[in-house]
């Protein structure tokens, strides 16, 4: 896979982007059966929108072949997501976005709503979205744009949010996960519990933070609460005094020295921490597996304040309807049913239909991704590289405790070109 980010190297969203192309391939290829054949003469195409890598051309010539689909990526930054989906609705089919940028999308009026009833599975979509809740009927922390909030549309040409659910969705999800730090053990040699420990004087000069605003200062307010120092009615939605404050106190800890470096880019994570020239930082958990498979200790710590969240879904353009709306509605559903969920569930991610993603892994994969259970056997990742060893364990656990540890989710604040201009004061400081 080739690089395509703002900066260079892969992104958290270039290592499962492509798992929406894979997904058609092995549709195609007749483990998965019992789709609508598109009968058209138009060239079966469809232009996905998305960040980062999903240009591999491995991928593309096999959904070619198992299919018939021709997955054209149209590759930008999450920023220019947003831009080209308000700006220019017929440069693409298919988007592939955060719930996060809906508040911002939606209003546009161009994103068709997505019809539950051509959705196979929708009544199999994991809770979190539809409900704010696990399967096993555990709520969730919803700071921020929690999925459920934005979930679901009034009415199928309607702009507005539905507190309930109807049968018109927003997005059709495809991936999620709960985020939190990555550490160096075997250079901290001792527990950490809290996002507080990001700021203690210990690690100056030995911590970094994601610099993409609206998902930095996120990780901020997990680290100021955690000191004590405020307590936020909504992290995901701060006050101007709010954004002032946290802003304030990160700023003295740079201005002290504490940081080595803000990262935008997944390849700059993988190299701060594995060449140790950071100890803790905002991380992804690809990442983590990326420093691991060098042979270096690196953990995604569980921390007792919780997960800050995020989550994407599909949708289709307003400009695209007939036979090449249903291609799209035909991709989704292969996304859905199972080889995809298990290629996504494989690299640390969390897939929208449980079930099926259940049904296309091994039992000992199953166990040690979802059920957090020591690996029976040597875990690989989709390409065959070995991840862990046997008898390792996943950090932070089972499904149910990762994602029902969550505090909050990606958003996009009321105040967000107030937020975006003191961030940029605080990189710049």
């Amino acid at each position: 896979m080739k690089k395509i980010d703002e900066t260079s190297g892969l992104s958290r969203r270039s290592l499962l982007k492509t798992a929406g192309a894979a997904a058609g391939a092995l549709a195609g290829a007749g483990t998965i059966t019992g789709f609508p054949a598109v009968h058209s003469q138009e060239n079966k195409t469809l232009r996905y929108l998305g960040t980062a890598v999903n240009q591999s051309a491995d991928i593309a010539k096999k959904v070619k072949e198992d299919t018939g689909i021709t997955i054209e990526y149209v590759a930008v930054t999450t920023d220019d997501v947003t831009k080209r989906v308000i700006t220019q609705p017929n440069s693409y089919d298919l988007v592939d976005t955060e719930y996060f940028s809906l508040k911002k999308l939606v209003p546009s009026g161009n994103l068709l709503a997505m019809d539950a009833k051509k959705i196979k599975l929708f009544d199999q979509i994991t809770p979190i979205f539809t409900k704010g809740e696990l399967p096993n009927g555990k709520k969730i922390g919803d700071q921020g744009t929690a999925p459920k909030k934005v979930m679901f549309l009034e009415g199928q040409h309607s702009t507005k949010f539905s507190k309930t659910p109807t049968e018109w969705a927003t997005l059709i999800p495809t991936v999620y996960n709960a985020d939190t730090l990555g550490i160096r053990p075997d250079l901290i040699k001792r527990p950490i519990t809290s996002w507080a420990e990001l700021l203690n004087p210990e690690f100056k000069g030995k911590a970094a933070l994601l610099n993409i605003p609206s998902i930095g200062i996120m990780d901020c307010a997990m680290v100021v609460e955690a000191t004590g120092k405020h307590k936020y009615a909504d992290k995901g939605n701060m006050t101007k005094a709010e954004i002032d404050l946290t802003m304030k106190v990160m700023t003295e800890a740079k201005q002290a020295g504490q940081f080595r470096a803000f990262w935008k880019d997944f390849n700059e994570s993988v190299n701060l921490m594995s060449s140790g020239e950071t100890v803790i930082q905002s991380m992804w958990s690809p990442a983590v597996t990326a420093v691991r498979s060098k042979g270096i200790a690196c953990t995604f710590q569980p921390l007792k304040e919780g997960y800050r969240s995020w989550a994407s879904g599909f949708a289709v353009s307003k400009g695209v309807s007939g036979p090449k709306q249903e291609l799209a509605y035909e991709f989704v559903n292969w996304f859905l049913s199972g080889w995809a969920g298990a290629y996504l569930n494989r690299q640390g991610y969390y897939s929208a239909v449980l079930s099926t993603a259940k049904a296309n892994m091994e039992p000992y994969e199953w166990a040690y991704w979802m059920e957090g259970k020591p690996a029976e056997k040597d875990i690989k990742a989709p390409d065959g590289t070995l991840l862990e060893k046997a008898g390792a364990s996943r950090d932070g656990g089972s499904y149910e405790d990762r994602m029902g540890g969550v505090a909050c989710w990606n958003s996009i604040m009321d105040e967000n070109d107030y937020m975006v201009r003191k961030w940029n004061e605080f990189i710049a400081a």
